[in-house]
């Protein structure tokens, strides 16, 4: 084991880091970029230009509470492991159980030393090599905490007692993390059931930091949700409405929209299993919901009622101005026995083939025109991307396309979206980067690798000739920060 020496914070912050490991780097200034070295000055130069934008995180999962209590983070597994799905599937491939890592089950929370499980995933770390997963955790090691030893067995409990450490401390607490890593706004998601009072609780604290909302309106949308009942019980308590009558149930979804654009919100966030829409008259629409709230639906009613709910979730979001994002073609919850005992989003979500063209078509054929409705559309299939997206995207003016989103999330996924969308749909088609994490501190690290990358990708058009070098920073700029800010409508936003 080595020893360690206490370093002080960088610039601006007046605490002392309790800990830091021996100097060892692990981030290479010119990760990333290319390797060629004509090509590679110009994306450093690219860079240099963006490194130090604010951050729009337009959309994730962060936990609001973490703002509104700012209380100290738990033990380094608790804040590392137990929430990130990343982490513990790849673990889990390897045999290590999901008890042993502190990830909460049905049951609750295991009895599991944090410190044990600490040193079972650095043992297991070498696992992550080549992947976005290690070069996240990398930078939170050596960027925030200041640890440049490589973790693994033999430094696990030092980089263990640093980080506990360092937790310990006020500059370490969430909204000084929050203003240290230079976030302009942040965006969690809640469902139509919530309270919001942590929101309402940072909105009245006087604290500068911009946290708001988006409306998730899944739990109460899709029936083969095994909580569908209940929540439908639960967002009629909330709003006071008939959620059991079409009418009732319409006139709650508009009312909570309303809360949480009070809370902030700038945008709706649908994760559905494809991308299908239907447009039913309202007579047909209203026999489907009687259907499935009576428990008489047939085979394919769930999927149709999902589908009729984009296209109403369209209609509202052209009447109240929230931006729609569509997340489809994850296969929830692959393993049955893992989710019967752990529950949701345990790290088991499968990409599956998505279809855009035809089943976008009925709420295209509806709203595709308008000028004053905003749909962003991801997909977890990047066979799309050339065949459907970007075309569709390159037409249609109510469509923008996502950044290469969770599976994709990673160097080659973003470098292959640029390169299959930009022919077609353009650079002001997409709309910037947004991280969709449940890992705060991972927020910098995944801002820095998408910079990274969309530099590389504009200094290989810069030395090919078909984009100036003043073109070039402008849309380094635009990726890094304009364009999220526009497509999210957060320049008018409270």
């Amino acid at each position: 084991m080595f020893e360690m020496t206490p370093v002080t914070f960088r610039p601006g912050f007046s605490q002392k880091r309790p800990v830091s490991m021996p100097a060892t780097p692990q981030l290479h200034e010119d990760r990333l970029f290319p390797a060629d070295p004509a090509t590679r000055a110009i994306a450093r130069s690219l860079y240099a230009g963006v490194k130090s934008l604010p951050i729009i995180s337009p959309h994730g999962h962060t936990d609001p509470s973490w703002f509104s209590g700012n209380e100290a983070f738990d033990s380094p597994a608790d804040l590392f492991l137990a929430p990130d799905h990343y982490l513990y599937r790849m673990l889990y491939s390897q045999g290590i159980s999901l008890d042993a890592l502190g990830v909460p089950s049905k049951a609750g929370k295991p009895d599991c030393d944090p410190r044990e499980a600490w040193r079972l995933f650095a043992r297991h770390f070498y696992l992550f090599r080549g992947t976005p997963s290690a070069m996240w955790m990398n930078h939170v090691l050596g960027d925030v905490f200041g640890i440049g030893e490589r973790l693994n067995e033999d430094t696990a409990d030092a980089i263990y007692d640093a980080i506990d450490a360092a937790l310990k401390t006020e500059g370490f607490r969430p909204r000084a993390l929050f203003d240290r890593f230079n976030i302009e706004l942040l965006a969690t998601t809640e469902s139509p059931t919530d309270t919001l009072d942590h929101h309402h609780a940072i909105a009245s604290s006087g604290w500068s930091g911009r946290v708001v909302t988006a409306y998730r309106p899944d739990p109460v949308v899709d029936a083969d949700h095994e909580d569908f009942r209940a929540a439908l019980e639960q967002f009629g308590d909330v709003t006071g409405e008939d959620t059991f009558t079409w009418r009732g149930y319409l006139a709650a979804h508009r009312q909570r929209r309303v809360n949480f654009m009070a809370a902030g919100a700038t945008s709706t966030d649908h994760g559905h299993p494809t991308a299908a829409t239907a447009d039913l008259d309202p007579g047909e629409a209203e026999v489907l919901f009687d259907r499935i709230v009576s428990g008489k639906a047939g085979a394919g009613d769930a999927e149709l009622f999902r589908a009729q709910m984009l296209t109403e979730m369209a209609a509202m979001s052209l009447e109240d101005g929230l931006v729609m994002q569509i997340h489809p073609g994850s296969f929830r919850n692959h393993n049955a026995a893992l989710f019967a005992s752990h529950g949701r989003d345990k790290g088991a979500d499968i990409p599956a083939r998505t279809d855009y063209v035809h089943a976008l078509k009925p709420l295209l054929d509806r709203f595709g025109n308008e000028r004053g409705l905003d749909i962003i559309l991801f997909t977890l299939d990047e066979t799309s991307y050339t065949r459907e997206l970007a075309p569709l995207a390159g037409h249609y003016p109510v469509l923008k396309l996502g950044p290469a989103w969770w599976f994709h999330d990673s160097p080659e996924g973003m470098m292959r979206f640029r390169k299959q969308t930009t022919e077609t749909a353009g650079f002001y088609n997409t709309v910037g980067f947004n991280d969709d994490t449940r890992a705060f501190l991972s927020i910098p690290a995944r801002h820095d690798m998408a910079r990274r990358v969309d530099c590389a990708f504009l200094a290989g058009l810069v030395a090919e000739h078909r984009l100036t070098e003043d073109e070039a920073a402008d849309l380094a700029t635009d990726l890094a920060y304009t364009l999220a800010k526009k497509a999210y409508k957060l320049d008018a936003a409270n």
